[in-house]
């Protein structure tokens, strides 16, 4: 699988033009050959324009991913709508996907296929309290079901920024047979050996591709610090970025996952 995530400029508090940076993005890498491209945490109003994230809350069904699943389809690509600001009533009005609450707003991944047909949803499970207004606004997702797909032979999950410091929940998805986890992040300075250190390690110990997707720019008490980068199984360095936006690109070998299981079965000589 040829990989691309799509380090974008956010700008806060302006969804138009963060998602048309999102469809050029997709748009990009369907040129460069990727069969999957992934976007950042809350791409579209941007992560720290907390008082703009009710009046850009949508439905899964909504227009903002109803574009991202067209150009999706048009271009023939995989797409992770990196996160969104989900607005759950209109989800339970309007899909058949199951919501963990009849109201309020989430911080929602969606996964499209190369025909634009939603395959996984996946929602924050850990809510950011440090220094930010997400665990206050935001409702946390309370299950895995519906977070994982089969896609170009890989198993693929997704999880959020502030999941890479709760293992416990990369291990779930390693007993359920995911061999990619995706990362969409809002991810600041200054905690950069947080953000490098984390997600190789969710890497190497479950002996799976940890791909993540930072956003890069600047809000008025933040700065995202770009750093996308793909892990493989061992927790070597594939492919990253610097601190500008840029589409990452690394080239994925599902029998990677498999070699490296076998010649270090650490999985396998686990106690419980």
């Amino acid at each position: 699988m040829r990989l691309a995530l799509a380090q974008l400029g956010v700008e806060g508090g302006e969804p138009e033009t963060n998602l048309e940076r999102a469809l050029e993005a997709i748009d990009d890498a369907a040129e460069r050959g990727a069969d999957l491209v992934a976007l950042p945490e809350i791409f579209t109003v941007g992560y720290f324009a907390f008082d703009r994230y009710a009046d850009s809350a949508e439905g899964l069904a909504g227009p903002t991913l109803s574009r991202i699943a067209e150009a999706a389809a048009n271009r023939g690509i995989n797409v992770l709508a990196g996160t969104v600001v989900e607005d759950l009533a209109e989800t339970a009005a309007t899909t058949d996907v199951p919501t963990p609450a009849d109201e309020g707003l989430a911080n929602t991944a969606v996964l499209f296929d190369r025909s634009g047909d939603r395959r996984a949803v996946y929602r924050k499970h850990h809510l950011f309290g440090y220094e930010s207004s997400e665990a206050r606004l935001l409702v946390p997702g309370e299950n895995l079901e519906g977070a994982i797909a089969e896609l170009e032979g890989f198993t693929v999950a997704t999880t959020t920024c502030y999941d890479l410091r709760f293992p416990e929940l990369y291990r779930e998805f390693a007993e359920r047979g995911v061999t990619l986890v995706l990362v969409p992040s809002a991810w600041p300075y200054p905690r950069v050996e947080h953000w490098t250190t984390l997600s190789r390690a969710r890497a190497i110990e479950n002996q799976q591709y940890v791909a993540t997707i930072n956003g890069s720019g600047e809000f008025p008490d933040a700065t995202l610090l770009g750093r996308s980068t793909v892990f493989d199984p061992w927790g070597t360095t594939l492919a990253s970025a610097a601190d500008e936006p840029a589409l990452v690109l690394a080239e994925l070998d599902l029998g990677r996952v498999e070699r490296v299981r076998e010649e270090f079965p650490a999985l396998r000589d686990r106690r419980r």
